[in-house]
């Protein structure tokens, strides 16, 4: 494959990404405010909204993530992003509480397109370049969330709650759009037949468990996602309640958007300028061990300040050390399996991101009751209990799957 076959590819799936976070996150901010004002719905039933959408993306990832190794990653690209459009418009048309959970459920069943585009990219790229092509999805998530947020509240604002939603089917459509006419299929007819014709495409809980590399990366990713999900559920609450106490609510909700966007911002210069000169002079178990420290520096930053400036400070490290932690464990999950199940072991990271996501928000509020930064010292200490299974994945990693950092680009 030719290098310019190449960019060209990465270059659509990163636009992809972008377009498909920008519109998913448009609704963001309004989503809970529009069940609310439309539906009279109580807080506990609307945050089950989220609940439903992640535990139907758990389920469904790595079946998604498997059809794509059998059948292509375009076609299920598609399927997965159509699902996505239909569901904002159901959202926009809603006439019932049920609505909205068949919307945020079917989104969640077909919400395969970043499973599938990072599936595509490992296709494409070379094993030693896939941190740092994996860690350019994420800084196309962190732009999109950057602006997604900001214009949703502004539209809603501006013309009314249902346009966000529609806009986000218009963009979701686009998407389609983009990836029939623009991406060739990675997949050549023979390897998705092999892929097919395979006994098992996919990992029974006996093989996670004997694959001590995978089964150490999942459970990395499971705490990585657990953090971030405390800090995600409980942010606006303990900015409220530490950050911003006795501030008028107008400075407090502008602080706590602000700082959310200095996440983004924080979170795409990480992985445009900083990851890949890590990908270049670290390997991929040293990159993780310098993502959980800094991100644990943040979460202890969140711990013991009461400054929206030093929360400006906590929000940069949180951020990075996320950026640095989630590209290098993805990328290492794929070089624990054989190259016919990429897909699915991509698919079965996504569903541990999900899982951790759910168990984290439902328990998050109780642990925020008890005590406003209580949520952020359980983060310093998993990310303690965290760092000796970098040193053991370091030790069983087998020699052929580690990076060669001398081959890694930075262009």
């Amino acid at each position: 494959m030719k290098p310019n076959q190449i960019d060209r590819r990465l270059f659509t799936i990163l636009l992809i990404v972008f377009v498909q976070m920008l519109g998913a996150s448009m609704v963001l901010p309004i989503l809970p405010l529009y069940a609310l004002r439309r539906f009279d719905m109580e807080p506990q039933v609307i945050t089950l909204l989220g609940t439903a959408f992640f535990l139907a993306q758990a389920i469904a990832g790595p079946f998604l993530g498997r059809f794509s190794d059998k059948y292509g990653r375009v076609p299920i690209l598609i399927i997965s992003q159509i699902g996505t459009a239909v569901s904002f418009v159901i959202i926009g048309m809603a006439q019932s509480v049920e609505m909205l959970f068949f919307a945020r459920i079917l989104d969640g069943i077909t919400g395969g397109n970043i499973i599938v585009a990072q599936a595509y990219i490992t296709d494409i790229t070379p094993r030693e370049k896939r941190t740092q092509s994996l860690g350019l999805v994420f800084a196309a998530f962190g732009l999109g969330f950057v602006f997604g947020p900001a214009l949703g509240g502004l539209l809603s604002g501006l013309i009314g709650p249902t346009i966000p939603f529609y806009l986000a089917a218009v963009a979701a459509t686009l998407v389609v759009l983009l990836t029939w006419l623009t991406l060739d299929e990675t997949l050549t007819p023979e390897q998705r037949q092999k892929n097919r014709l395979k006994r098992s495409t996919s990992l029974s809980p006996w093989q996670v468990v004997a694959n001590y590399p995978l089964l150490i990366v999942l459970l990395l990713t499971f705490v990585g996602q657990f953090v971030l999900g405390l800090l995600q559920s409980t942010f606006a609450l303990y900015g409220a309640a530490v950050l911003f106490a006795g501030y008028a609510q107008n400075i407090t909700d502008l602080g706590i958007g602000l700082l959310l966007t200095v996440v983004g911002v924080s979170q795409f210069v990480t992985q445009l300028v900083i990851l890949p000169r890590a990908v270049n002079r670290f390997d991929e178990s040293v990159i993780i061990m310098l993502g959980l420290l800094i991100r644990g520096l943040g979460t202890l930053i969140f711990v013991v300040i009461t400054s929206p400036w030093l929360g400006a400070v906590g929000s940069i490290f949180f951020a990075m050390g996320m950026g640095l932690l989630m590209p290098p464990l993805q990328s290492a999950a794929t070089r624990t399996v054989e190259d016919e199940v990429r897909g699915g072991v991509l698919g079965l990271s996504q569903s541990v991101v999900s899982v951790s996501t759910i168990i984290s928000t439902a328990v998050a509020g109780t642990i925020f009751a008890v005590e406003a930064t209580l949520p952020y010292e359980l983060g310093v200490l998993l990310t303690i209990v965290a760092l000796p299974l970098v040193l053991v994945l370091h030790k069983v990693m087998p020699i052929d799957m580690a990076p060669t950092p001398a081959t890694a680009v930075t262009d």
